[in-house]
């Protein structure tokens, strides 16, 4: 559940912030599994095992849910690097 919660919260910042939108859209897009097209349910997610390792990097726990500010912090900073190599 606080994983929907962060996803609801991000979503409706991404509403208010069209340019949050587009980095929240970019960072999904890399941290997505290789093989997401194969499995059901069909959707772009990260790989479990991966995201508990960014978590445990990140925060030292492996089920750590990140803040909606550090959500947003992290993709604007994506976002600024992704338009620095285009």
């Amino acid at each position: 559940m606080p994983w929907l919660r962060l996803a609801l919260h991000v979503a409706l910042r991404a509403v208010r912030r069209p340019r949050l939108a587009l980095d929240l859209i970019r960072i999904t897009w890399r941290f997505r599994s290789n093989s997401w097209y194969r499995e059901f349910p069909f959707l772009p997610l990260p790989d479990p095992t991966y995201l508990r390792w960014r978590m445990y990097t990140a925060y030292g726990d492996y089920n750590a849910v990140p803040s909606v500010t550090d959500v947003e912090h992290y993709a604007r900073w994506a976002g600024s690097s992704w338009s620095r190599n285009e």
